[in-house]
């Protein structure tokens, strides 16, 4: 019977799990029409910046592999327009030799009364801002992102301040138990915005700088390729 005991009181107590009462989902399953609305805001917006990051990574590291491309092939054509045909169809660089001899082929009519040069340029440099802005597109959502979700979150803990002490203060009890709970569920709402706001911020400037190192290099292009458009046509 001793050693029963002794066994008894030295056995490890049981493992209960027990469910967190001030985690997200129960945030979400105590939370109004408001506060769902917010958290969806929230999610939507941290699935739209980290795909827009995946896909500008990606297209970037494809316009890096296209620029080789460009210097390998390009430059050892021995016309312009051979040099394009061996760039790939979704190349930007194979879109600008293009658009730079489809100018230098079309100088007629009212355009004859334009320089040839500055016919050239033109086509070339509005070739430039177009994939310029393509390289841009998705930028914008991850910088309303950055500077907007935190505001989201903010909103929706205040939201959720007000109701917890709107609780509270029906049920006549302001007890650290009764006050914390619902307080804790509400700035959870600041710690999620605050999440999705910060990758969304370093995103963006850290895609804005290879955005920038990309255009750099498609400009350096189009100028290289406005002097051979000249000198093919004896200008």
């Amino acid at each position: 019977m001793l050693l029963c005991g002794l066994g008894m009181a030295f056995a490890q107590p049981e493992t209960v799990s027990v469910d967190n009462p001030y985690g997200v989902g129960a945030l979400w399953a105590q939370s109004d029409l408001v506060t769902k609305t917010v958290l969806l805001i929230l999610a939507v917006m941290s699935i739209g910046s980290w795909y827009i990051l995946i896909t500008k990574l990606l297209q970037q590291a494809k316009i890096v592999r296209q620029s080789r491309d460009a210097k390998d092939k390009f430059w050892a054509a021995p016309t312009v327009r051979e040099g394009a045909e061996g760039l790939g169809k979704d190349s930007p660089f194979r879109y600008l030799a293009e658009a730079g001899l489809d100018a230098s082929g079309k100088h007629t009519k009212l355009q004859k009364h334009i320089g040839l040069h500055d016919w050239v340029t033109l086509s070339i440099e509005r070739a430039v801002e177009k994939v310029q802005g393509a390289q841009q597109q998705g930028l914008a959502f991850l910088a309303a992102v950055s500077s907007t979700a935190p505001f989201v979150g903010l909103f929706g803990t205040v939201w959720g301040i007000y109701h917890a002490l709107t609780a509270i203060g029906v049920a006549g009890q302001a007890s650290i138990d009764k006050v914390a709970g619902p307080v804790g569920e509400a700035l959870i709402m600041t710690a999620i915005g605050l999440a999705v706001a910060v990758p969304a911020l370093l995103g963006y400037n850290w895609l804005a700088r290879r955005n920038k190192a990309a255009i750099d290099e498609v400009q350096s292009f189009g100028d290289d390729l406005h002097t051979a458009l000249l000198a093919q046509s004896g200008h």
